[in-house]
């Protein structure tokens, strides 16, 4: 059974990830990148305690864990461990997690 699950979103989120950085830096760079985030989600799904809470972001009990300049935003009580979105921090996060309802 899986340690954690990936929403819808952060699915895409993932796919546009690749995408941007394919075109951008190469598929070399693209797929360091991932599994780096992919080894971090693997990471929370075993820490759930590991990240921040960033009540400036949400409201939810929501964490927070980065890989360069990303953002994993997860549930750490959902079982298993919920990845919701993995936004860059560039992003206006607050707003894209608001329009999500979190």
């Amino acid at each position: 059974m899986s340690r954690y699950l990936l929403t819808d979103e952060a699915k895409q989120d993932l796919a546009d990830i690749k995408r941007y950085l394919t075109g951008e830096a190469g598929a070399r760079v693209a797929k360091s990148t991932l599994a780096r985030i992919k080894d971090a989600i693997v990471f929370v799904s075993r820490t759930p305690g590991a990240g921040h809470v960033r009540e400036d972001l949400t409201r939810q009990a929501l964490k927070f864990w980065s890989v360069y300049s990303y953002l994993i935003v997860y549930d750490p009580a959902a079982r298993p461990v919920q990845v919701m979105r993995i936004l860059h921090g560039n992003r206006d996060v607050s707003s894209v997690l608001a329009d999500d309802g979190a």
